[in-house]
């Protein structure tokens, strides 16, 4: 099965400024992801999808070449996804490159490993839409999760009869760190509009998801403390 590798890195974050590039523990934040995915895929199948000169000039200072500059219309804050994903297959196979799913690693997740990696490649198949890392949520929509009704009064967000949390079934939370897409699935409609999506559960420390400041500090923590 052939797989494009792409990791998505717009230059204008706002939780935490240039984030994409921010050192942690005195590395670009960008080259995790890229050093990871260069352990097991070969450079012209990694794709860095990014807007930014000065995103492009540091992976490019690891080595791995930057094939094009995302077009502005795909850079703004309502960019989707969905969008970014289908220029870089179309650029690809523009460049007689053609792919049967695409693994979607966010430069966010510093702690994803290449056993992570292979651990979901593991489940997936063209038979599915998606394999998605997941970690088990702690705010479970039977027990702790409320909506507000039209009155203004909490009720739950899924009713049950539970009475303890460990008797609620068990919810998934996407941790952001792995996608394995199905590209004939992704040309149809997007991620949202899946039905046959498999998780691969992933652990705490390792589904750590950089978007603020607080996030920051938690992985400089892990970093600092636990020798990762």
């Amino acid at each position: 099965m052939k797989y494009l590798v792409v990791i998505p890195a717009r230059g204008g974050s706002k939780g935490v400024p240039k984030k994409n590039i921010k050192l942690l523990n005195n590395k670009p934040l960008i080259h995790y992801s890229v050093e990871t995915a260069r352990e097991l895929f070969d450079d012209e199948d990694i794709c860095v999808s990014t807007d930014s000169e000065e995103i492009k000039g540091i992976v490019e200072s690891s080595g791995l070449e930057v094939p094009f500059l995302r077009p502005a219309e795909l850079a703004t804050d309502t960019a989707g996804s969905y969008e970014v994903l289908l220029h870089a297959i179309n650029f690809q196979k523009e460049q007689g490159k053609v792919y049967d799913a695409l693994i979607l690693l966010q430069p966010t997740s510093p702690f994803r490993t290449v056993a992570h990696i292979k651990g979901a490649l593991a489940k997936f198949s063209l038979n599915i839409d998606m394999v998605v890392s997941v970690i088990e949520t702690k705010s479970n929509p039977y027990y702790t999760l409320f909506e507000e009704t039209e009155e203004g009064f909490l009720t739950k967000s899924k009713e049950g009869t539970f009475t303890r949390r460990q008797d609620c079934p068990k919810v998934w939370e996407y941790n952001g760190a792995i996608y394995i897409i199905n590209i004939a699935s992704l040309l149809k409609s997007p991620l949202s509009s899946f039905k046959k999506i498999v998780r691969f559960e992933m652990d705490e420390i390792s589904s750590v998801d950089i978007d603020t400041e607080l996030d920051w500090i938690i992985a400089e923590t892990i970093m600092e403390n636990l020798n990762v």
